[in-house]
């Protein structure tokens, strides 16, 4: 969910949306007028009833010291009802853990399964011919069974936006991985175009049928307490889920996500003190920081420029934390430039909305970098200059004063 919402109604039409329309203003938004809307849609139609074959598409390279490795689990919380599909049984989580490895060990990672693909485009881009392995053999640089690296590190829990399957942010991933983080991206069943289990069933995004039934602060929470059952899944000292739990160092977490799953890093800090801090990556944060101000926490918000209107709830938000923040304004970038559907975009001829200058290369490199040095700073107290103000380097960052 973005940044700038405000109606039950806007959420509905963000479900629709093409593709290019979304990433401007994904669920809940209300900055897209409808001239322009239908004039992506005449565009983004033509793009999908036409469009000639296409190859995938690569992501950028990791930028840290290591190869990357990636484990797929299947989690099941035996104390917790599906909040969403009661009728479901236990909630049940697919996570993909990404970690330090060792070069030249495991085979290629495959970005999403063919059936996952289909339904995210199918959802975004209605009618659309385009193949879903075009979407599903997006090259990756992770490695499945890849030997890991010997040591501890800290975990990232990474959480995807409200309609979007957890591949949606996995550049991010393994760039963390490569950095030296045990990365858990998790996909919150239900909840997104399609999650698909061990058993090759894929499920679908029950709650888009009924937005309005389903709150979003509703949904933060619920995300919050998934989050927090990765989290006892990973850490357990008995029975860890993960067979390299060892290398997690559980005293240095940290959680950040896109849109709505950037929002969910407050409730998830808010109920849970393992996680010291929280990166917010365009969201609205429809559950509010709470008075005592995360304790003191450190939380970074990231988003893209939204005209002369502040998103009420970062202005609220930014009010009430109480330790170290910032706020951050990407000039050119977009709702989804922080994801890798850019990447995905510009391979299969998809144009960017109207108003972005940011190449989708450039976007990945500034989320990266940033997110990068929030965690190396707080979880493992590096000294990061380029949080303390605007840089040459980076000019399309901008600092919000308070």
């Amino acid at each position: 969910m973005t940044r700038t919402r405000r109606t039950a109604t806007a959420v509905v039409l963000a479900l629709v949306l093409p593709l290019p329309v979304a990433m401007a203003a994904p669920a809940l938004a209300t900055t897209t007028t409808a001239t322009a809307s239908a004039g992506v849609h005449r565009t983004l139609a033509a793009t999908a009833t036409d469009a000639p074959a296409v190859t995938p598409a690569e992501l950028p390279a990791p930028t840290g010291p290591y190869a990357v490795g990636r484990d797929i689990l299947h989690l099941v919380d035996e104390h917790r009802q599906d909040p969403w599909v009661p009728s479901a049984g236990p909630r049940q989580l697919m996570v993909s853990m990404y970690y330090p490895a060792r070069p030249g060990t495991g085979g290629p990672a495959p970005y999403m399964t063919t059936e996952a693909a289909r339904l995210m485009l199918q959802m975004k881009i209605p009618g659309t011919t385009i193949p879903p392995e075009a979407v599903s053999e997006t090259r990756t640089w992770s490695h499945t069974d890849a030997v890991p690296r010997h040591g501890r590190f800290p975990l990232v829990l990474l959480s995807p936006g409200f309609t979007m399957p957890r591949t949606e942010i996995t550049s991010l991933a393994e760039d963390l991985a490569g950095r030296g983080y045990v990365v858990a991206l998790v996909d919150h069943t239900y909840e997104n175009s399609g999650t698909t289990f061990p058993d090759g069933k894929t499920l679908t995004c029950t709650i888009c049928d009924d937005p309005d039934a389903h709150p979003p602060q509703a949904i933060e929470e619920s995300r919050a307490k998934d989050l927090s059952f990765v989290i006892d899944a990973l850490t357990s000292h008995r029975h860890p889920a993960w067979r390299h739990a060892h290398m997690i160092d559980g005293r240095r977490i940290g959680v950040a996500g896109h849109s709505l799953g950037g929002a969910s890093a407050i409730p998830a800090m808010a109920h849970d003190k393992r996680v010291l801090a929280g990166v917010d990556l365009d969201g609205t944060m429809f559950a509010p920081v709470p008075d005592d101000g995360l304790g003191g926490r450190p939380f970074m918000m990231i988003g893209h420029p939204t005209g002369t209107d502040e998103d009420p709830t970062w202005t609220d938000a930014w009010s009430r934390l109480k330790g170290w923040k910032r706020w951050l304004t990407v000039t050119g970038s977009n709702h989804a430039s922080f994801t890798d559907i850019p990447v995905l975009a510009e391979k299969l001829g998809i144009p960017e909305p109207p108003g972005t200058t940011l190449s989708p290369q450039r976007a990945v490199h500034l989320t990266r970098t940033y997110v990068a040095a929030f965690f190396d700073l707080h979880l493992r107290g590096i000294p990061e200059p380029i949080l303390n103000g605007p840089t040459s380097a980076y000019p399309e960052v901008r600092f919000h004063a308070p």
